[in-house]
């Protein structure tokens, strides 16, 4: 339905000092400290977890040597969404307006609706990284503590016990990566590389990350995770994180938590000949999702269900 000069009384009659409510600030771009971000040419995209070898057993004199076999071990597919917006303002609404270019103020709030959306469902991956339903490539769900191997066994990337976000569960987390295996158990060179964080942590996130000695000791001894470099890229806030005490680490684990780029975002506009309503349009596609979990860890304080 067309946005009518009903819906815009105060603005058809002079006097009014000001129209306000459209011009926040927007929180936008914070996916791109959690997703890398690739373009796509079809409808979903795929991508394929393989098994290397195991340890190299060994060979007694004059015995064969053993043979070792590689293969594909899981799949995650990443399936495009279109999101669109639009709306209609008739054109005795734009005729009689007095006090603004209405198309001009819509169309602001118009993005600021879908970059939004945008952000709410990036964010979505996290908030919902130990919902039993939300599964990736390899069956479970992105934080989990059996994700399995293709030996047969599994590993963890979620703190034993649940933690809020201090200076033993940060460091148990660090620890944690770098005990990380591949597919067929054997160790693999990950490191902490950057945490993201709800709104509600920033202020411990800060003394924990910048502060030179042990937070919240009388001790003075130095602050390790700081003095070793241990989270290289510090700590983001995400203001679309849902639960208050989780947090996250990210690793430098090559293709992990991706948004795939479908088709950007585009605008348009075109006027009706028969009611002369002028009607805007926005609309892009894209997916936001995960392939290898050793990209992240987390603390456990996630809801399952």
């Amino acid at each position: 339905m067309a946005i009518s000069r009903s819906q815009l009384v105060k603005e058809l009659e002079p006097g009014l000092n000001a129209l306000f409510g459209l011009e926040y600030n927007r929180y936008e771009n914070q996916h791109a400290e959690i997703f890398m971000t690739e373009s796509s040419d079809r409808a979903f995209e795929e991508e394929v977890m393989l098994s290397g070898f195991g340890s190299a057993p060994v060979k007694q004199e004059g015995a064969s040597v053993v043979y070792d076999q590689a293969q594909e071990t899981f799949t995650a597919r990443y399936t495009h969404e279109t999101i669109a917006l639009a709306f209609s303002i008739t054109e005795e609404a734009i005729e009689d307006n007095l006090y603004d270019r209405l198309a001009a103020r819509y169309t602001r709030a118009l993005a600021r609706s879908m970059s939004n959306t945008k952000q709410v469902k990036a964010a979505a991956v996290l908030n919902n990284a130990q919902i039993t339903t939300a599964i990736g490539g390899d069956g479970v769900s992105l934080i989990n503590n059996a994700h399995p191997l293709a030996t047969g066994g599994t590993f963890s990337n979620v703190l034993a016990t649940a933690a809020d976000l201090n200076e033993t569960s940060l460091e148990q987390s660090l620890i944690d990566i770098a005990g990380f295996v591949d597919e067929r158990g054997l160790k693999v060179a990950l490191s902490g590389r950057k945490m993201i964080i709800p709104k509600e942590l920033q202020f411990t996130a800060e003394r924990l990350m910048k502060s030179p000695q042990r937070v919240g000791t009388a001790d003075n001894d130095i602050n390790a995770i700081v003095n070793m470099g241990m989270v290289p890229d510090g700590y983001r806030i995400n203001n679309f994180l849902t639960d208050t005490d989780s947090f996250f680490i990210l690793t430098d684990a090559p293709n992990g938590l991706k948004q795939f780029v479908r088709s950007p975002i585009k605008t348009a506009m075109e006027g009706d000949f028969e009611t002369g309503n002028v009607r805007f349009k926005a609309r892009e596609r894209y997916s936001f999702g995960w392939s290898d979990p050793r990209c992240i860890f987390g603390n456990g304080n996630l809801p399952t269900s």
